[in-house]
């Protein structure tokens, strides 16, 4: 499944080293991180079902939106990304939810801010339906920093236990 919502994602023009790269730019002044680390994070988020699922039920309903295959108004609302619709800020929300109040702050800012791949998916010049797609691409890059900063703070305070143990 996780291979499925990763060629999903890169169907819709998104690579998943653009993930990264919002993680890195992100979490670059708060942690010692490198672009490798941040692709192992974004891959290790994609790895969660509930991920995948939220994931893979966006895309689909972008791509239906695409094709008309809904009725009005909602097909309006998506193809338009209606600013008052609102469930694809939920859908997101349900990935941001499992990684913590880290999670949930880097979402905002990435979805106030529309910074890196999102602002160029957000933009639609491909006539493409992106409604869901950068709301969850957002929340994915979130929830890698939330991992990122969580997983330093465990290494942190590993080594600080270790330098109390005697020897």
């Amino acid at each position: 499944m996780k291979e499925l919502v990763k060629e999903l994602i890169q169907k819709r023009g998104v690579k998943i080293e653009d993930i990264a790269k919002l993680v890195f730019e992100l979490q670059t002044k708060y942690l010692p991180i490198t672009m490798d680390m941040c692709l192992e994070v974004v891959d290790s988020v994609l790895e969660k079902r509930e991920v995948q699922n939220a994931v893979l039920t966006g895309i689909c309903l972008d791509m239906a939106a695409e094709k008309g295959h809904m009725e009005e108004p909602l097909l309006s609302m998506l193809l338009t990304d209606e600013p008052l619709y609102g469930v694809d800020e939920i859908l997101a929300l349900s990935i941001t939810n499992i990684y913590g109040s880290i999670a949930f702050t880097n979402y905002g800012y990435i979805d106030k801010t529309k910074m890196g791949i999102v602002g160029v998916i957000n933009e639609h010049k491909n006539h493409q339906c992106n409604t869901f797609l950068d709301d969850l691409v957002s929340a994915i890059a979130s929830a890698g920093c939330s991992k990122l900063a969580h997983n330093f703070v465990r290494e942190q305070e590993g080594k600080s236990k270790k330098e109390r143990e005697p020897d």
